[in-house]
C-alpha cells in the first residue's frame, strides 16, 4: 500500500500506511480522538469552502450577488457595521 501521511527530516523520510494510522488513532485517549476529529472535520470545511469559492465554484453565484449589492449600496461590510455599534456603545 502507498504512503497516506509522510514526514521528511533531512533526506529521511517516514511515511504510515492506512492501518499505522487507523491504529494510532485507536490508541489515542478519548479527548485526543475528540480534538482529532474536531480538527479533521475543520480541515475538510476549509478544503470546501476553498473548492466552494474558486472559479467556477457553486459559492462563486452567491459571492458575485454580494459584490453586486455592496456596489449598488444595499447591503454593507460587516466592519463598517460593526465599528458603527462600537461608536455607539461608548
Amino acid at each position: 500500500m502507498g504512503a497516506l501521511c509522510g514526514r521528511c527530516w533531512g533526506r529521511l523520510a517516514v511515511t504510515m500506511s492506512l492501518e499505522v494510522v487507523k491504529a494510532k488513532i485507536n490508541r489515542l485517549s478519548a479527548e485526543e480522538r475528540r480534538q482529532f476529529a474536531e480538527r479533521t472535520v475543520e480541515l475538510e470545511w476549509d478544503r470546501q469552502i476553498e473548492v466552494d469559492f474558486s472559479p467556477g465554484g457553486r459559492g462563486m453565484p452567491l459571492l458575485a450577488e454580494l459584490e453586486q449589492e455592496l456596489s449598488e449600496g444595499k447591503t454593507r461590510p460587516i466592519e463598517k457595521v460593526c465599528a458603527e455599534r462600537r461608536s455607539r456603545n461608548r
